[in-house]
């Protein structure tokens, strides 16, 4: 039997603390049929000489200015050949070694179409968790709150992106949220919730810089709401910072 390919993509803006554990990450996996591709938005901060070294090991690499991040993952989502398509951002890395196949396993013995786990995150300087989010008990209604699976989780069958569309560019924080929405409500794909943490994140992402970030997360939130007939009100999304401060005490 064939093995699935799978695509990982990871998208880079002057990470050259982080990128090389990063990528490291990936070609560790124990799981033999994987497609890495990066694209990086014309560091110029040491990154590309640090790419440079693992050149031989990287499937698809270009370095260019984009329009932003979900530009940049559509890029990659574009130049992916892969049955199965993921993110790893480039301040992240795996779990573990043996997560791809971790969750290959999950569509090779389910009729799926994607697959979705936990992320923990990680205090850069000491690197100990500090809040682990947990998709267990994620259900559909809980978009209405702001809520969704862990986008870094995320993995999805290819030709989802090329039914339903990739990350919509003019969201500057949220895009993530309306494509999750777009793909679980409106198109009702088959997701498959994977247990445990399939990725370690560094604090200090894009969504949680400043309060200003907060407020434009939630909202683009509303907006994405709003355009796939979601009902909801700033009321509901807000309610979501109840939940974070009890995934701060574990999951």
């Amino acid at each position: 039997m064939k093995k699935l390919k799978v695509s990982i993509i990871t998208v880079s803006k002057n990470s050259k603390g982080t990128i090389s554990q990063t990528i490291e990450s990936v070609l560790n996996q124990t799981y033999p049929n994987i497609e890495y591709i990066l694209i990086d938005g014309a560091s110029t901060d040491g990154t590309i000489e640090i790419i440079e070294n693992y050149k031989g090991q990287i499937h698809h690499f270009i370095s260019e200015k984009d329009k932003g991040i979900y530009d940049a993952m559509n890029k990659g989502i574009k130049a992916a050949s892969g049955d199965i398509v993921g993110i790893l951002n480039s301040d992240d890395t795996f779990y573990s070694t043996d997560i791809v196949e971790k969750l290959v396993r999950s569509f090779e013995k389910e009729n799926i179409d994607a697959v979705y786990g936990d992320v923990q995150f990680i205090d850069p300087l000491t690197n100990k968790v500090i809040r682990y989010y947990s998709s267990k008990k994620f259900t559909i209604n809980k978009f209405q709150y702001g809520l969704m699976p862990a986008h870094p989780s995320f993995y999805a069958k290819r030709e989802l992106f090329n039914k339903f569309g990739c990350y919509k560019t003019d969201y500057k924080i949220a895009s993530d949220f309306e494509l999750l929405l777009r793909f679980l409500y409106i198109n009702k794909i088959k997701i498959k919730y994977v247990p445990g943490p399939i990725v370690s994140m560094r604090k200090g992402g894009i969504s949680t810089k400043n309060l200003y970030s907060n407020y434009l997360l939630n909202k683009e939130i509303k907006r994405a709401c709003a355009e796939n007939g979601l009902k909801t009100n700033y009321l509901k999304i807000y309610s979501k910072y109840i939940r974070k401060i009890f995934e701060l005490f574990g999951n």
